[in-house]
C-alpha cells in the first residue's frame, strides 16, 4: 500500500465507524502504541471533519498486559493517555496490523484499568490472518492474507517519515 491507498482505506473506515456509531456522541478512539496512535488520530480527524466536532483520542500502552512477558524482553513503556472517561462509552481500539489477536486481547485488558466501556470495537489498517484467539476486526482497511514466513511492515509518516505498507519474506 502506498500513501494514497492508506488514505483511502482510513477514509472508508472513518465513514464506517461514524455510520455504525450513528454519530460521535459517546465515541472515544483509542490508539494502541505505537502506530495505532497515529492511525487513531487520523481516523478521529477524518470523523471530526465530517461531523464538525472533535472526537476524543486516547493513547494506550499494553506492555504490562501482554501474555508473553516471560518470553521476551520488556521494551520501554510508552505513553498512556486517557483524556476522557471511557465508562459506558463506545470505544474503538485502533492498531495497524491484526495478526494473532494477542495485542488486541492485551489492549482490552488494559482498557479495564480505566473503566467499563459500553462496547469495544476494533479498527485495523491491515488484517493479515493467522489468529490465535477468537478476535476479529469490526473495521478493516485492507485484508492482506500472508504466510507465516512473511512479515508485514507498516510505516507511517508521523513515526517513519513515509506512509507505506510492505511485505517482507523472513529468512529461516
Amino acid at each position: 500500500m502506498n500513501r494514497e491507498d492508506i488514505r483511502r482505506a482510513l477514509a472508508r473506515v472513518s465513514h464506517e465507524m461514524l455510520e455504525h456509531n450513528r454519530g460521535i456522541e459517546d465515541l472515544v478512539v483509542v490508539g494502541i502504541q505505537t502506530r495505532g496512535v497515529f492511525l487513531a488520530h487520523r481516523l478521529a480527524d477524518n470523523i471530526s471533519r465530517f461531523e464538525g466536532s472533535p472526537v476524543p483520542v486516547a493513547e494506550l500502552d499494553i506492555s504490562l498486559h501482554r501474555d508473553d512477558l516471560q518470553r521476551r524482553e520488556l521494551k520501554a513503556i510508552k505513553r498512556t493517555s486517557m483524556p476522557v472517561d471511557i465508562q459506558d462509552r463506545s470505544v474503538v481500539l485502533v492498531d495497524d496490523v491484526l495478526f494473532t489477536g494477542r495485542t488486541v486481547r492485551a489492549a482490552m485488558d488494559a482498557l479495564n484499568d480505566f473503566g467499563r466501556p459500553q462496547q469495544i470495537r476494533l479498527a485495523i489498517l491491515l488484517d493479515r490472518g493467522h489468529r490465535q484467539l477468537p478476535i476479529r476486526a469490526d473495521y478493516v482497511g485492507k485484508n492482506m492474507p500472508t504466510s507465516l514466513r512473511e512479515q508485514v511492515r507498516v510505516r507511517l509518516a508521523e513515526f517513519d517519515g513515509v506512509d507505506e505498507v510492505s511485505i517482507l519474506r523472513r529468512e529461516d
